[in-house]
């Protein structure tokens, strides 16, 4: 596990960041949709702190995956680093609008007239940011590594 802790913080990070993004956009600014909608104001506020508690445990436990990472690992590369990132928030939007759309329909992205429509394309965007992640993670080193410099050995 010691040498995947920067994929799985980059990956854990990216689920997090993405959900994040999700709750402030789609649910407070533009009031879209809350994360259980079949109820009260008071449930579906409820509902949303604690998807807002449940991702910001993910970005604290990437953070610890991260800091405590191997530096001699591959991952210094920007583009595995990002690719994970990417990874996670994709598959975090493809599985969320699978399992809560689609299968439990306890919300949709823009209920309406057009909600297939906007919880397709939210489906898509999941679907994108995998297929960009992976293309990401899996290319060759670019030369730009990122190297950590030991402050220890210096003095």
């Amino acid at each position: 596990m010691k040498h995947h802790r920067t994929f799985w913080g980059a990956f854990l990070f990216g689920v997090g960041i993405i959900g994040m993004l999700d709750g402030i956009i789609l649910h407070q600014i533009l009031q879209w949709h809350s994360v259980y909608m079949p109820t009260d104001r008071h449930n579906q506020i409820v509902s949303d702190g604690l998807f807002h508690l449940f991702v910001t445990v993910v970005i604290f436990i990437s953070g610890i995956l991260l800091w405590r990472n191997d530096p001699a690992e591959k991952m210094h590369q920007p583009g595995k680093f990002w690719g994970a990132f990417l990874l996670g928030a994709g598959s975090f939007n493809f599985l969320e609008g699978i399992i809560d759309h689609h299968l439990l329909r306890i919300h949709h992205v823009r209920p309406g007239p057009d909600q297939l429509l906007y919880d397709l394309l939210f489906d898509a965007s999941g679907l994108l940011l995998i297929v960009v992640g992976w293309l990401l993670y899996r290319r060759k080193n670019d030369g730009h590594s990122i190297h950590r410099v030991d402050r220890e050995s210096e003095m």
